[in-house]
């Protein structure tokens, strides 16, 4: 979930979240992945990966992966409460670039 004036969806990371799981399963994503659903659909195949989009107010992400299975849900969450967070992630990220320097500090 994001916020209502997001324009991209589904976001960045839930493509990477959602790219990122099937390979860890031996899977393609673009054999397995349903974006949507609508209508009388019959049910699920067990290897389907389904995303799910939602956009409202000021939220600045969350995103939730769910495995679900018969009698039992596992769910992990991520919630940034302000835009900042991402922007000294990707600081973080830049000084472990091998050669390479950050452009600015924090």
């Amino acid at each position: 979930m994001h916020h209502r004036l997001k324009v991209d969806a589904p976001s960045g990371t839930a493509l990477q979240m959602a790219r990122l799981l099937p390979v860890a399963l031996g899977r393609d994503l673009h054999d397995c992945a349903v974006y949507s659903r609508e209508g009388v659909t019959g049910g699920t195949r067990s290897v389907n990966h389904w995303l799910a989009v939602l956009r409202g107010g000021d939220c600045v992400g969350e995103h939730t992966v769910v495995f679900a299975g018969i009698g039992e849900r596992v769910e992990i969450t991520h919630r940034a409460s302000s835009r900042s967070t991402f922007s000294a992630g990707a600081l973080r990220a830049a000084r472990l670039l091998p050669g390479e320097a950050p452009a600015c500090t924090a």
